[in-house]
């Protein structure tokens, strides 16, 4: 278990410690995406978007992040897991800035409740041709969600949960763009989280377990 205090005292070391990168992102990652080295992703001229990982204090102290299960919809992230996060539009002024007014709009957590730790290793989504920044943040108290009509609810996860290697696991996985492939991914409080998530939850374990 991981009390907030211990995590507070964390935020200095995880300001500037080396990030894992590509490396510990790989860990998690479906085999399409490592099929697109940069020259192919620079190629595909992808659109920008970003998430924000939240973490904050839960009704006994212990340090947890927020995870949003997608609603479904025609469309290729239907019903998957997620960060609070999405495209940039014209008048964010930064990527960060994305990040926030996105969880401001979909979980209803307002900027300046938010201490933004740093950026991580953005992810390329080939599926929808994405690549998403994430950002670290916290909070200092116990927030209230309000979800928007894009979530379906919010998944509440200890940082101890996703710290057991016991969390990983693979699913065989049919999608749109591929059958039954085994995927790598985190079983987090029943859910299966894989792809970009997934890839960012690797590279903040890695970050975390400094």
């Amino acid at each position: 278990r991981l009390k907030f205090k211990a995590f507070k005292d964390k935020i200095a070391l995880l300001k500037t410690r080396k990030l894992g990168g590509l490396e510990e992102q790989f860990k998690l990652a479906p085999a399409l995406r490592l099929q697109y080295d940069s020259a192919k992703i620079a190629a595909s001229a992808p659109k920008k978007a970003a998430v924000l990982a939240l973490f904050y204090p839960n009704s006994t102290d212990e340090t947890v992040f927020v995870l949003t299960k997608r609603a479904s919809y025609k469309g290729t992230h239907s019903a998957q897991i997620s960060f609070p996060g999405g495209k940039i539009n014209k008048e964010d002024a930064s990527l960060q800035e994305t990040a926030l007014r996105e969880t401001f709009e979909e979980i209803g957590i307002t900027a300046k409740s938010v201490e933004v730790i740093r950026e991580l290793t953005p992810v390329y989504i080939p599926p929808s041709n994405f690549l998403a920044t994430p950002y670290i943040g916290c909070m200092a108290a116990t927030p209230s969600f309000l979800t928007n009509y894009e979530v379906a609810n919010t998944i509440e996860v200890l940082v101890a949960d996703l710290l057991n290697d016991t969390a990983l696991s693979k699913i065989d996985m049919t999608t749109s763009y591929m059958k039954n492939k085994d995927v790598p991914c985190f079983k987090l409080n029943g859910y299966v989280v894989w792809g970009a998530t997934a890839m960012m939850l690797s590279e903040i374990k890695e970050l975390l377990k400094s």
